[in-house]
């Protein structure tokens, strides 16, 4: 993994992204402390094509993004058009807002998200899902996420893991890294750890216990190409978890020779 592969997830920082005017600070604050790419969510009102702007002026890739999870599935079209004012082609399905996990429901959401990533697809554009702990549920004694990819094939939808969610859901990270390969084109890394009240949280990268090593290796044998650090919450200043999450990766995680 190259240094510059390490993006954030700007979910993160959405406190900070409310107002136009602490969009742009937010982004040098991020690409000062060394990050290169970031992905775009949580981001308050702000004209998309200035928003691009503003990411290239502070010298910050805009990797991918995640859109509005009903517009996805029932407007497909208007991402198309979104990402082309943002100049960006990978987007995820966030999550999966008011749909139910019974047989019909997930029969009709993966129908839709294939006419979503069809439509992506067709535009030159990837569509990803980004899932979270509640699709390791079993119907018919198969994960549902597995069920997804089974059923959809990576020209149409593509995997955003997020390891913090892989973890909470049951599953093995490193092997999913490998379920998914060659259809991730986009990682979110979230270290989960445990709590003095023994409660898992949400930590910086190295603060938990995954196994960051054998996650990146297992990731980039399968093409991934961004690794989007993202904290839900954060202990304190948001900044500071950032920081510390960037500098873990690059002293241990970055390759010696990128």
């Amino acid at each position: 993994m190259k240094i510059e592969q390490v993006a954030l997830q700007l979910y993160t920082l959405r406190e900070h992204l409310k107002t136009a005017e602490e969009i742009p600070k937010t982004l040098r604050r991020v690409r000062e402390i060394g990050y290169q790419a970031v992905q775009m969510s949580g981001v308050g009102p702000v004209d998309l094509r200035d928003f691009a702007k503003m990411c290239a002026d502070e010298g910050l890739t805009l990797c991918a993004t995640h859109e509005n999870a009903k517009l996805i599935l029932d407007e497909p079209e208007t991402i198309v058009d979104r990402l082309q004012q943002l100049n960006c082609g990978i987007t995820a399905y966030p999550y999966p807002a008011g749909i139910e996990f019974t047989e019909e429901g997930v029969t009709d959401l993966i129908a839709k998200l294939r006419h979503a990533g069809e439509v992506l697809r067709d535009a030159g554009q990837i569509l990803c899902y980004h899932n979270h702990n509640h699709e390791f549920r079993k119907l018919k004694g198969i994960p549902i996420l597995e069920r997804i990819y089974a059923e959809l094939p990576p020209d149409v939808l593509g995997a955003e893991l997020d390891t913090y969610w892989v973890q909470m859901g049951g599953g093995d990270v490193v092997e999913w890294m490998q379920k998914v390969a060659g259809r991730q084109p986009i990682v979110h890394l979230k270290d989960c750890g445990v709590t003095a009240e023994n409660k898992t949280w949400f930590c910086e990268i190295g603060n938990g216990n995954l196994p960051w090593k054998r996650i990146i290796e297992a990731a980039e044998a399968g093409g991934t190409q961004w690794f989007a650090v993202e904290q839900d919450s954060c202990p304190g200043d948001p900044f500071d978890s950032v920081k510390q999450s960037f500098e873990y990766i690059a002293a241990n995680l970055v390759s010696p020779s990128a």
